[in-house]
């Protein structure tokens, strides 16, 4: 089960830094929130997955700590919200520069027509 949580998580960051090496804003968005995905699953793995333990000391004697899924579950607002931000500036890129690439220039391909 580790090596498939693991997978997961490794397939997500692969994923994750292809999407941000494209040109175009809306994958590179994407790319980050698959970025920040892969993170909060490494997170919540660190807290050693346990089923069925108490959350909270005292419970039981055996107990799942808290701390990391706390993390996680601030992650995700942070992330939320930094991805509404990021969506914003893409669409006001595109409305100011006419255009949806990163650095506001359409490349151009200078090989037309050369064999």
């Amino acid at each position: 089960m580790e090596i498939l949580y693991a997978s997961c998580v490794g397939l997500l960051v692969a994923c994750g830094v292809f999407l941000i090496l494209r040109s175009r804003t809306f994958p590179v968005v994407l790319g980050l929130t698959m970025l920040s995905y892969a993170v909060n699953l490494f997170l919540f793995a660190s807290g050693r997955l346990t089923l069925n333990k108490a959350a909270v000391l005292g419970y039981s004697s055996d107990y799942a700590d808290p701390l990391p899924q706390a993390l996680v579950l601030t992650a995700i607002v942070i992330g939320f919200a930094m991805t509404a931000f990021v969506v914003i500036l893409a669409i006001r890129g595109r409305a100011d520069l006419g255009n949806d690439h990163v650095n506001g220039q359409v490349p151009t391909n200078n090989n037309k027509g050369k064999a």
